[in-house]
């Protein structure tokens, strides 16, 4: 499960997976240049398309924040968080990736590998979520006033919901990073059996299936984030 190690630069470790998310970034970093470089003001079939999909997704980010000024504001990182793990799922079934091997002696690793079937990687973008979420919440209302959601000493019921709210702040770290990576990795393990069996014609309705899933991943995580930080942005009821 663990990734592996490929060289080093200075004391940090460079793996498959580390060097896939590289891949990523620069994949997405080019195709934003070449796209902005290709912006009309009279609108193609395409731009036209691209348009209707982003002013439908701002509109439903605008509407579950209920303010078009907070939308303007986070809607970049979400969309952001949607794309890069959408790529990086979907690179795991570009030619090469895991079937390039590097060997040095008895020692055999893949060059690539899907960057989300690294826990590492999955809790790294919990970590920048989580961060989001609560540093939102405290520039929203301060902090003593975000936190006394969490301490409430009007009733004994009060307080240990309080109490449990705040320890589900940190179990969105695990539910985070462990839905992505689990879900990605399974689908890595089950692609790897299904060729081993039967690497003709058989697992192409799988890789569709993992396509979507991939798909689907990089949506609920983005979704997820939305909708806890509507609940750090909002005022609770006590």
């Amino acid at each position: 499960m663990a990734p592996e190690v490929l060289f080093g630069i200075g004391s940090l470790p460079v793996t498959n997976t580390l060097l896939m998310s590289w891949i990523a970034c620069v994949a997405l970093t080019t195709f934003a240049f070449l796209l902005r470089r290709k912006i009309a003001l009279v609108p193609g079939k395409l731009q036209t398309t691209a348009e209707i999909i982003i002013g439908g997704v701002h509109g439903f980010v605008s509407d579950t924040l209920e303010s078009r000024d907070l939308a303007n504001k986070y809607f970049p990182l979400l969309a952001t968080a949607f794309l890069y793990i959408l790529v990086a799922n979907w690179m795991e079934f570009i030619p090469g990736v895991e079937s390039i091997i590097m060997r040095e002696g008895e020692h055999a690793a893949p060059l690539l590998r899907s960057m989300n079937s690294d826990l590492n990687m999955t809790l790294a973008l919990s970590v920048i979520v989580f961060l989001l979420i609560e540093i939102s919440g405290i520039v929203t209302f301060g902090f003593f006033r975000y936190f006394s959601r969490f301490l409430n000493f009007h009733s004994a019921i009060g307080f240990v919901v309080g109490i449990i709210e705040f320890i589900s702040e940190f179990i969105r770290l695990v539910s985070f990073s462990f839905r992505l990576f689990g879900n990605i990795f399974a689908g890595s393990v089950l692609i790897m059996v299904i060729i081993h069996f039967a690497p003709y014609v058989v697992p192409v309705p799988f890789m569709a299936f993992e396509l979507f899933v991939g798909f689907m991943q990089a949506a609920i995580f983005s979704m997820l984030t939305l909708f806890f930080l509507k609940l750090a942005i909002t005022e609770q009821a006590h």
